[in-house]
């Protein structure tokens, strides 16, 4: 359990503010962190790391991190933090990456397996794709066998394809190492496949709280419409079947039939469209 109850100074979009969060969060839980440029999101995730001060309290597990003049060096709070722009050592192999936190040669192997890395343990990070510095990255932070992994848009930088792969990869390593998770992420599809919880920051304040489904989906109204989006779950609620589809940057339900769900898989491009009332769902080929 994280108890926190924090106050900072800080300059965001509209100048000057008062970062200021007041929750509790429960162990295991997968968090995303959603907001404006400048809201605070960063400046949060680095007080929880210890790379920044703040005033109030954290206490996770009845472990003091923060209160008063006591702030807990980053190094003893156990959580590993993956950055968006990797932070390799360069001059080290895949596999040394890991060793020079950790020597625990079991655990390196099974984390290069779980990632597919295993393969490319002898590489320097130079000769590695994004989404392979990625991997490595996520692999590092859990050298250090931590309870709490804290994730800055570490897959902004990424294609569709690798960003869902790495998407699978960190919610399966969330999972397995029974982690609480913190991801800072902009994108609809990828808080809801992730985060069991969201929350919204804005100008330093926590202005929504709640699930994936309450905080993200909107309806929109009857006018007629056409195009693409990305096909994200598919419920049965009763005897209905409901789509939930990623449309941009926003989330959308539809009531689709028993064919359409025999025809559709998660993450397929559809094309969505309606007459009136009665939307129409299409694969993209």
């Amino acid at each position: 359990m994280i108890n926190l109850d924090i106050k900072k100074y800080l300059s965001g979009s509209l100048g000057k503010m008062e970062l200021s969060i007041k929750l509790e969060i429960k162990n295991q839980e997968f968090i995303a962190l959603s907001g404006k440029s400048g809201s605070g999101k960063t400046t949060f995730l680095r007080i929880l790391a210890g790379l920044e001060t703040a005033r109030g309290k954290i206490i996770v597990d009845d472990k003091t991190w923060l209160k008063n003049k006591k702030n807990l060096a980053p190094q003893k709070r156990k959580l590993g933090f993956v950055f968006q722009d990797y932070a390799l050592f360069t001059n080290m192999s895949v596999m040394n990456n890991l060793l020079f936190v950790r020597k625990d040669l079991n655990l390196a192997n099974k984390l290069l397996g779980l990632t597919e890395l295993k393969s490319l343990e002898n590489m320097m990070p130079e000769n590695l794709s994004g989404g392979q510095k990625q991997r490595l990255s996520l692999c590092r932070a859990l050298m250090s066998k931590p309870k709490l992994l804290l994730l800055d848009e570490p897959l902004s930088a990424l294609d569709p394809l690798m960003r869902e792969k790495l998407q699978n990869d960190i919610l399966h390593l969330h999972q397995e190492f029974g982690l609480t998770s913190i991801i800072v992420s902009h994108e609809p599809s990828e808080i809801y496949k992730l985060a069991s919880r969201v929350l919204v920051l804005e100008n330093g304040k926590l202005i929504k709280d709640g699930s994936p489904k309450e905080v993200l989906l909107k309806t929109s109204g009857s006018q007629k419409f056409s195009f693409e989006a990305k096909l994200i779950d598919i419920k049965k609620i009763d005897i209905i079947y409901v789509a939930i589809v990623a449309i941009g940057q926003q989330l959308s339900e539809i009531v689709i039939s028993q064919s359409e769900v025999k025809e559709l898989k998660i993450g397929d491009r559809i094309k969505v469209s309606t007459k009136a009332f009665s939307p129409i769902i299409n694969k993209i080929e």
